[in-house]
């Protein structure tokens, strides 16, 4: 679909990628929805599960949540590497 103009308004219909991502052909001949570039999205929102797109969940917290250090999560050790031979 080509952009209208409109009283100088350039108005363009932009679906959301739904068939995810796809790197086998060029840009210019890349199926239809589908994208050349996605980082942590999905088709289905994660809260309503619409079709509609939605970032990624993040991972459950590990341990009981609490801060790194704490009384659950003690710091075991702690190392540094500068260079390996």
């Amino acid at each position: 679909m080509r952009p209208v103009p409109i009283f100088g308004i350039i108005i363009m219909d932009i679906t959301f990628p739904i068939k995810g991502l796809h790197k086998g052909f060029q840009t210019e001949k890349q199926p239809s929805l589908t994208s050349f570039s996605m980082s942590n999205v999905r088709p289905y929102d994660a809260l309503s599960n619409r079709l509609r797109g939605g970032q990624r969940p993040g991972l459950d917290k590990w341990g009981a949540g609490t801060q790194i250090g704490a009384a659950e999560q003690p710091v075991i050790a702690m190392c540094t590497v500068s260079s390996v031979a």
